[in-house]
């Protein structure tokens, strides 16, 4: 059969669009595996275009179309090579999600997710392994962090290494037409109305290089917001959730501050040799004696504080203890360490210690309602200013 012209974005003159990897040949069949796998884009059919309904809004969608971003969050792009943090990770996730959600297909999800070095310490890659190899080392399993079940009771959702994924990529290689499309740089509106894409089995997305989350660089606006920013945080694997609720049973009433230092105590020198910051307060409204003025108005002496951090120095919070009853994930090793397996799955447990206390403060702020230990803005404003240690 010869190959149709490849479905892309309208306009000529554009960047050509590179065709992304469907699942690596372990988790498809062989026959997928090869090169000519990727390229076949089939004829669409003329039947209508699927709609979000209510039913699929329940968990009850019995639709058989799938929207398939990658086989790695963020990849094909820049972050082929390496990862971003979890949360970035979740961003890009969530925009794939919410686009399953809007065209009423079942997301194809990767099956494991990157971990990031700078942001787990657990595990030691070795220098001589396989790129395979590296990439099991320096990844972890999803259904490790996340309920799957749960997730598909809002959104459909398939791991691209199940036996179901399988056949549905056979199927699409042996229709004739609606099989495949291909797609990169069109609209989520566009993939829905236009019964090019609308009626293909499966919808191979190319998402931006950047990062996927730059597909829904439009969540300003709140009407385009289909999944919250606590969607996926709130959908922990079981085992996760199961240590949380010990761990808050343990503490009872409490209260819990997230103070974030290590990874964004980066100081670089200028040409005159000035230490330079992209957050000038943050080491110093992260410090003990600073926490315990900032947060005296909004926690009382006395209380069961719980510390989630990222700082590594040991005793570091110690100051803190002649006026709160001090708690730390280390005071739960015998729950964590059955369980934990990486710095990721530490911070998803952690997070629900943060969203169960009485009342909770964040190192930065995200929302306008936010308890915040430090002013400075959490995104990055890339203006290296000097670092200030003394009261303003």
């Amino acid at each position: 059969m010869a190959i149709p012209p490849r479905i892309t974005a309208a306009g000529g003159g554009g960047r050509k669009p590179r065709v992304p990897p469907l699942p690596p040949a372990r988790t498809l069949l062989t026959a997928f595996a090869a090169a000519a796998a990727l390229a076949v884009l089939c004829l669409v059919s003329s039947s209508p275009a699927a709609s979000l309904s209510g039913s699929w809004r329940s968990g009850a969608w019995s639709g058989d179309k799938y929207l398939y971003w990658g086989s790695r969050v963020d990849c094909p792009g820049k972050h082929c090579g390496s990862c971003a943090g979890l949360g970035h990770q979740e961003s890009s996730l969530r925009c794939a999600l919410e686009e399953a959600l809007f065209l009423g297909r079942t997301f194809v999800m990767p099956s494991r997710m990157c971990l990031s070095s700078l942001h787990n310490t657990k595990g030691v890659i070795q220098s001589g392994a396989t790129t395979k190899h590296r990439w099991e080392e320096s990844s972890c399993a999803m259904e490790s962090l996340y309920d799957i079940d749960q997730i598909s009771r809002t959104v459909p959702v398939i791991l691209d290494n199940s036996k179901k994924w399988d056949d549905i990529v056979s199927r699409s290689m042996k229709l004739e037409v609606g099989g495949v499309a291909h797609v990169q740089g069109i609209s989520r509106g566009e993939l829905k109305q236009n019964p090019l894409y609308s009626t293909a089995l499966i919808i191979n997305r190319t998402a931006s290089p950047l990062a996927w989350f730059m597909e829904c660089k439009d969540r300003k606006n709140r009407s385009s917001v289909m999944l919250s920013y606590n969607f996926l945080p709130s959908m922990p694997a079981q085992k996760l959730r199961d240590a949380a609720n010990k761990m808050k049973e343990t503490l009872g009433d409490y209260d819990a501050i997230h103070v974030r230092r290590g990874d964004l105590l980066k100081n670089r020198k200028d040409r005159f040799g000035v230490e330079r910051s992209l957050h000038p307060h943050l080491d110093r409204d992260t410090r003990p004696e600073y926490i315990r003025k900032r947060i005296a108005k909004w926690i009382p002496p006395g209380r069961t504080l719980y510390i989630a951090s990222n700082e590594r120095t040991p005793g570091f919070f110690s100051p803190l203890s002649d006026r709160y009853k001090l708690a730390y994930s280390s005071n739960f090793s015998s729950i964590l360490d059955p369980i934990i397996e990486n710095n990721y799955q530490l911070f998803m447990v952690e997070r629900l210690m943060m969203q169960g206390a009485k009342t909770f403060v964040k190192t930065m702020r995200e929302f306008d309602s936010d308890l915040t230990l430090c002013d400075d803005p959490k995104k990055n404003t890339k203006v290296w200013q000097k670092p200030v240690y003394t009261d303003d």
